[in-house]
């Protein structure tokens, strides 16, 4: 069987992917030859990525959908009853330039299953990744290509804990000059691994398609439509999750600065599966170092 990464080897693979994909990045050395030479600021934008959500799931599925980090832990013993949970996901990222950013964090949470009472806000699971441009639009005529990749480990030393590997490919059109409204689709693709052989979860995937538009105001709407395909989940040879297809929809909205820092979002998911799972998040950057 498989072992899980880790740390040490997740971070060195991650960071590796980062460095790799910036270094070939198409334009990267050139993209800003004609531009009048700029100073290049003294610190990285540095920030801890606070986001704060509530999750809701019918009977018989797992915490699945668009990039959410942590949600899937530790394989329940027992039946998916109907659950809700209260999440914090807080991973330090560091923007090392404008095509490259890493980040590593934690994720905590407290779940009520069915009738019990909440759990205990506990940490459960550990995220870094990194995020690349590996080609920027520059008014050009090809979009840009974005390259996210993040690994998720339970800190249970339970048999049922789990990796999570999730990579995310999302290709921006820009409609105008400033870049203020645009096209965008993308796929994001999940394996995770589970500790003992005893248990599987199977590969799940989105494609999607979606558009932007940005204020002068520097307030920002994103809207993502697509199709979630996943393969089930079996423990011990019973069927956790039933494997399905069945659609899903996100609306972000954004509070950007000048240089497109975020200072405030939030953004809502409903995800059927096939009954619908509703997921709402706040995004509160709390940032250390912010260059304008």
């Amino acid at each position: 069987m498989t072992k899980p990464l880790r740390s040490r080897d997740a971070l060195a693979l991650v960071l590796m992917i980062g460095i790799c994909g910036h270094a070939f990045a198409p334009g990267a050395a050139a993209a800003d030859d004609d531009d009048a030479p700029k100073s290049k600021p003294a610190l990285p934008t540095t920030y801890l990525d606070l986001q704060t959500s509530y999750t809701t799931l019918p009977a018989g599925v797992l915490a699945l959908g668009f990039g959410t980090p942590g949600q899937l832990a530790t394989l329940p013993t027992f039946g998916l009853p109907a659950s809700r949970s209260l999440g914090v996901n807080a991973p330090l990222t560091i923007d090392l330039d404008d095509r490259v950013s890493i980040y590593g964090g934690i994720h905590a949470s407290t779940v009520q299953v069915g009738s019990l009472d909440w759990t205990a806000f506990a940490i459960d699971s550990w995220n870094i990744g990194t995020q690349i441009d590996v080609y920027k639009q520059n008014g050009g005529l090809f979009p840009t290509v974005t390259v996210q990749e993040t690994v998720s480990r339970a800190t249970s030393t339970a048999p049922s804990a789990t990796t999570s590997f999730t990579t995310i490919v999302e290709f921006d059109e820009a409609l105008n000059k400033d870049a203020t409204r645009g096209l965008l689709a993308g796929m994001q693709a999940v394996n995770v691994l589970v500790d003992s052989p005893l248990g599987k979860v199977n590969p799940y995937l989105i494609g999607y398609a979606g558009a932007y538009y940005e204020w002068d105001n520097d307030w920002k709407i994103t809207g993502r439509a697509g199709v979630q395909s996943f393969g089930g989940a079996q423990l011990l040879g019973l069927s956790l999750a039933q494997p399905f297809t069945q659609p899903l929809v996100r609306f972000d909205l954004d509070l950007l600065d000048d240089n497109d820092n975020r200072l405030f979002g939030v953004w809502a998911q409903v995800a059927w599966t096939p009954k619908p799972s509703y997921l709402l998040t706040l995004r509160t950057p709390l940032y250390a170092v912010r260059n304008k």
